[in-house]
């Protein structure tokens, strides 16, 4: 099969196409014939070496959607080692769950991966009610985008976060009350004014000024979910939460996966809202097998919105 490999840590550059052995999928691992696999911010810091540093030689990819070769079914699945930038991939069965009729490769690659990091930062961490005021971070990003579908799903008076115009205009399409721009010097004022008052739930995937200062302007018992590269670096004084009466929630995916339950009932509760086009996940870029190193460029530079794909089937 053909795989995009890298064989040292770096830049985007380092992805190389090669013909490499298909996986011997272990008991409890099935087969996949990949059709998509999904690119991601994780990805990026494998490949730079600075998160889940994988043993070299290594294919990068922690999601796709294909057909299972024992019997043709359609999944879409999560691959906690990698392996997903290749035409065949062996997840564990446990994570591969039926795409129904109704939602396309596309979508289920989206909103599986991005869609339950959404859904428990809201849901589970969050508890996101019709009463809440939500400021979601990178609104028309991959994981954000679900987020503002899914917070107004639940009734919440949402505000967007976005670096431009037409991101902004997108994030309310989806159904944002309103979208800020997410380099104001003041996001605090910026979003209080936007939601007429204080937030009381902050998405937040971008950490830094961003975090500080939505931090700073949330209402008494409001809390801030921090996701992906949301709480990296930060320190945040006991104190302070305790004066402020506000909480700061850190959600990793991982914690997802331990418990299969949790996996496929969130996973399930997405393909269902996804079918009815309750959700709409958007796809920022469809590259070939070849392109792997554009697409990575591509997200780091941050010049797209939703969901990048790889369709392994071609090369040009």
């Amino acid at each position: 099969m053909l795989a995009a490999m890298i064989t040292s840590f770096g830049g985007p550059h380092v992805f190389a196409l090669d013909e490499v052995h298909e996986p011997v999928p272990g008991p409890d691992a099935a087969v996949v014939d990949v059709t998509l696999a999904g690119v991601n911010y994780a990805d990026v810091a494998r490949r730079r070496g600075v998160y889940e540093k994988p043993e070299l030689p290594a294919i990068l990819g922690a999601d796709v959607v294909g057909h299972l070769r024992s019997d043709g079914r359609r999944v879409a699945a999560l691959l906690r080692t990698g392996g997903g930038y290749a035409q065949v991939a062996a997840p564990l069965r446990r994570y591969a769950v039926d795409v129904p009729p109704g939602v396309t490769d596309e979508q289920a690659l989206a909103v599986l991966e991005q869609g339950l990091t959404a859904w428990h930062c809201l849901q589970t961490l969050g508890r996101v009610g019709g009463d809440d005021l939500v400021v979601v971070t990178a609104g028309a990003g991959g994981v954000g985008h679900l987020a503002v579908q899914l917070a107004r799903w639940a009734g919440a008076r949402v505000v967007a976060l976005a670096s431009s115009e037409s991101k902004r205009a997108y994030a309310v399409e989806l159904g944002a009350h309103a979208a800020v721009d997410s380099n104001h010097p003041d996001l605090g004022t910026a979003v209080r004014q936007a939601l007429g008052e204080a937030p009381t739930l902050v998405l937040d995937g971008v950490g830094g000024r961003t975090f500080e200062q939505l931090r700073a302007a949330l209402a008494p018992f409001g809390r801030v979910v921090t996701y992906g590269e949301g709480g990296s670096g930060a320190v945040v004084a006991v104190e302070d939460l305790m004066t402020a009466s506000t909480g700061v929630l850190g959600f990793r995916l991982q914690r997802v996966l331990d418990d299969e339950e949790l996996y496929r009932s969130g996973a399930a509760r997405l393909f269902h809202l996804a079918g009815r086009g309750l959700l709409r996940a958007r796809i920022g870029g469809r590259y070939p097998l070849t392109a792997v190193s554009r697409a990575h460029a591509d997200l780091e530079s941050r010049r797209t919105s939703g969901k990048l794909v790889i369709d392994v089937r071609k090369l040009h």
